[in-house]
């Protein structure tokens, strides 16, 4: 034990953008029918962990704006973590936040899958990735993607994951307002609402939709020679309702050497697709001005192979 509250481990926690983000249909149990392709990029929030001789959760945070109580997803990951492990070791926990709140980058998730990543090894617990991805779902639909990351599949609610053999090496521009988030939940429901049947449980649809998903998803990302649009049904929502999402979407598409803009996932970031990293540098230098008196903060960010890396 003495030599387990010395140890501090510090852990890199990457948002996510969606390349493909369909909505099949809705479930019996209240969730919708997925097929998504999802991808870390390279921007971070930094977590802190060290053993808790008192045996209690405690979380701090330079965000000022997030619930540092049983709400927050990194202490009931924590909690659940303990319960599951029938142990009574705790934490303290530093949560340094870069990735923006209600964003559609699923911060919130890679920071979950993060600290269940950081205690299994902090507590010594070795559980493998299987039960690690199981305890995820038990969280929430887009937290058992980070518990490996990099792009992925993601099929069902998002707990069925399937790995693509890719590295891409494209560059991209986020752009979100930082007055504007957007309810995941509300998204969802309203989508619903407007073009989902009751219950859709044809399996034959949704298989065939999976299947089509695996068949074509690496060659649907070869934005080579040509443009594409990227699949997000949300967006059919939010970009009517919402005059951020609405006027980024025009500004991404208006940007020299863009392949392909898209929201990502219940939005309100959006973000554009260019060939490298250096020419997604380029189209920022000559556009920050313009983003920032129209209202955005704004990223230049890679693709990452992997997903949460301890440091």
């Amino acid at each position: 034990m003495q030599d387990l509250a010395k140890t501090k481990i510090i852990i890199k926690s990457p948002a996510k953008i969606n390349l493909h983000l369909e909505v099949i249909g809705k479930r019996e149990d209240g969730f919708h029918e997925l097929a998504m392709i999802m991808q870390n990029i390279d921007l971070y929030d930094y977590l802190e962990f060290q053993i808790n001789k008192e045996g209690l959760i405690k979380l701090e945070s330079d965000c000022h704006d997030l619930s540092l109580s049983s709400d927050n997803l990194i202490v009931k990951s924590a909690n659940l973590l303990r319960e599951k492990s029938n142990i009574n070791l705790g934490a303290n926990i530093f949560l340094r936040k870069n990735i923006p709140i209600g964003a559609g980058l699923a911060g919130g998730s890679s920071n979950a899958a993060a600290t269940l990543i950081a205690l299994n090894k902090l507590w010594d617990l070795n559980l493998d990735q299987k039960t690690l991805c199981s305890l995820a779902s038990n969280l929430g639909s887009d937290i058992p993607f980070f518990i490996n990351g990099g792009i992925q599949l993601c099929f069902g609610r998002g707990e069925i994951l399937e790995k693509l053999d890719s590295n891409l090496e494209y560059g991209l521009i986020l752009l979100k307002n930082p007055n504007v988030s957007v309810s995941t939940a509300e998204t969802y429901k309203k989508y619903s609402q407007r073009f989902c049947d009751p219950y859709h449980t044809n399996r034959e649809m949704i298989e065939n939709i999976r299947k089509s998903l695996r068949d074509n998803a690496l060659n649907n990302l070869d934005f080579d020679n040509h443009q594409l649009t990227i699949k997000n049904d949300l967006q059919l929502v939010v970009e009517n309702e919402n005059n951020s999402v609405k006027q980024a979407l025009y500004l991404l598409s208006k940007l020299e050497n863009c392949l392909t803009f898209s929201m990502s996932g219940s939005g309100p970031t959006c973000f554009a697709i260019f060939k490298d990293v250096e020419t997604a540098k380029k189209e920022l230098t000559a556009n920050y001005k313009l983003f920032k008196d129209k209202g955005y903060d704004s990223w230049v960010c890679t693709f990452l192979e992997k997903g949460i890396t301890f440091i």
